[in-house]
């Protein structure tokens, strides 16, 4: 990036408008954004009590690379590419699923993730896991906003919730018998996490306590069939979401697991939410995070299959939806300047509270709490807010059925999908499993193989530029997001200058990046086909 554009960054960000009010700074000054979803960019109080943990703990960049002001004197973009590599690779995860014998009877072959923070400290999430006591494998992105809190419960807790769903009766009767004798109970979900990944410890005892009443919920309905897998997830997102609503309004044990609910119920999250079995393939979504399909046609071009809708304010179906669900008199007021009662984009979410409850109830929630002001919760009511609740977090489910030509699917954050569209990410995806495919020659042995000739058959593959390609999909789509010209190429000075971006202006530019790659075994799906 040439020195005039590094000004020209420097400058606007000192010259934004901000509002001031009750010690934090909230930009209105956005440019090149399309968003902005109740964003703190500056506190100058202590964001948690004494005695307290923060409950944000994810990956940031090193402070040696991002500078933390846009007043510092010596400020620069400076980035060697090892540093630029090890920025965008530290949140890495994959997974290749195998069966016992060593072979994939698995429909999916494997996943690649990754994140990338824009806010300090990151606001995004995401899940991964093998249901054991049920089918299949489920995959999840969250998108937080003011706060990590409720991405963070909703990316522990969601998966839990629907897997619950899909539970037989008698699976369920064994686990609540387990309980009260206080004996082992055999999991639910085998997580595949990255070792950064964060769990609010000092409150896991009570989300699996709301998880078993739930469960008893079920029991107590005395249905046999249960839920449709749709079913299923649309039970599961609505419960979480009225359970994180209800926390908040009982007695906690402890000033720590009040202030978890108070900030988990106050801030926000969508949820994208991909349940694979076999080939039948479900996609949950709330708001505006994205579930796209990667299509290899018969002619060898590739295609791209949306599996959801963005719910917010540009939405005509969302539009018309909250427009049935209120007085008429308020259909000029309910979405101001493309966002819902002009605060928030999404039209779907998690917690959000005050989107969700009387003014009543809020009052008196905040009124007999400790310092909401330390805990960053935004005390707000917007004009026009007479019918709530505004906000839901039901999903939209959308059923596919895998077919051969299907070979990936990726799951984002808007922070991927506001830096490229569908048809590029997919056209990315497919040209590193192309360029995957060329650059791994077979290994061809000759006995006798020893290290030798292994080190040179490893040597050769590096000589072809393997090394200098990323492994992980989801740092190549990330790395294209932020660092892409207008050619479709990346540049390494935008590269270096997005990843260094201070912590007060680097929101301006990028959002939080979370990104979810699914790879779809094409003969195990060709399998089922062939025998039904």
């Amino acid at each position: 990036m040439s020195r005039t554009v590094s000004s020209w960054i420097l400058s606007s960000a000192r010259s934004s408008i901000v509002l001031q009010g009750k010690g934090r700074w909230y930009s209105i000054c956005i440019p090149n954004r399309n968003k902005i979803k109740w964003k703190l960019v500056f506190s100058k109080t202590c964001p948690y009590p004494a005695g307290s943990c923060s409950l944000d703990s994810t990956f940031s960049l090193p402070k040696a690379f991002r500078h933390t002001s846009t007043e510092e004197e010596h400020f620069s973009f400076q980035l060697s590419p090892a540093q630029i590599n090890d920025i965008l690779r530290a949140g890495e995860l994959s997974h290749k699923t195998l069966d016992l014998n060593g072979k994939n009877a698995n429909s999916v072959l494997r996943f690649e993730s990754n994140q990338l923070a824009s806010n300090s400290p990151m606001e995004d999430r995401r899940s991964a896991a093998t249901c054991l006591q049920t089918a299949g494998m489920m995959f999840g992105v969250f998108d937080g906003h003011a706060g990590a809190a409720c991405a963070q419960a909703v990316s522990e807790r969601l998966l839990h919730y629907i897997a619950v769903s899909l539970m037989s009766r008698q699976s369920l009767e064994e686990i609540e018998l387990a309980v009260e004798a206080m004996k082992p109970v055999r999991p639910i979900l085998q997580r595949h996490r990255h070792p950064n990944d964060v769990e609010y410890q000092e409150i896991t005892s009570q989300y699996f306590e709301n998880l078993r009443v739930y469960w008893q919920h079920l029991l107590d309905l005395d249905t046999e069939p249960g839920f449709s897998l749709e079913e299923a997830m649309i039970c599961a997102f609505k419960r979480l979401d009225s359970d994180i609503s209800l926390e908040v309004q009982a007695p906690q044990e402890s000033e720590l697991m009040r202030n978890i609910a108070l900030q988990v119920a106050f801030s926000g999250a969508t949820a994208c939410v991909a349940h694979i079995d076999g080939v039948h393939l479900h996609v949950a979504n709330t708001g505006d995070c994205r579930a796209v399909l990667g299509v290899r046609e018969e002619d060898g071009t590739w295609s791209t299959l949306p599996l959801t809708r963005d719910h917010n304010a540009c939405d005509e179906f969302e539009i018309r939806r909250l427009k049935r669900e209120h007085p008429r008199s308020e259909e000029k007021t309910l979405f101001v300047n493309d966002r819902l009662l002009g605060i928030l984009m999404p039209s779907r979410a998690f917690g959000d509270v005050q989107l969700k409850w009387s003014k009543e109830l809020q009052h008196s929630i905040l009124e007999n709490s400790c310092d909401v002001e330390a805990l960053n919760i935004y005390q707000y009511v917007p004009p026009n807010y007479h019918t709530p609740p505004y906000l839901t977090a039901e999903p939209e489910v959308t059923y596919h059925k895998l077919r051969s030509k299907d070979k990936f699917l990726v799951i984002a954050s808007d922070g991927l999908w506001e830096m490229l569209s569908n048809e590029k990410v997919v056209k990315l995806v497919a040209g590193h499993l192309t360029e995957l495919n060329v650059q791994k020659p077979p290994l061809t042995f000759k006995k006798p193989v020893n290290l030798g000739y292994m080190h040179n058959l490893l040597l050769q593959r590096k000589s072809k530029g393997l090394a200098s390609l990323d492994q992980n999909i989801a740092t190549h789509l990330i790395r294209h997001a932020i660092g892409s010209n207008e050619y479709g190429e990346v540049d390494p000075e935008k590269l270096a200058a997005m990843l260094t971006l201070p912590e007060d202006l680097a929101r301006m530019y990028r959002d939080d990046i979370t990104v979810t790659v699914v790879y779809f075994n094409s003969e195990t799906i060709e399998d089922y086909y062939r025998n039904h």
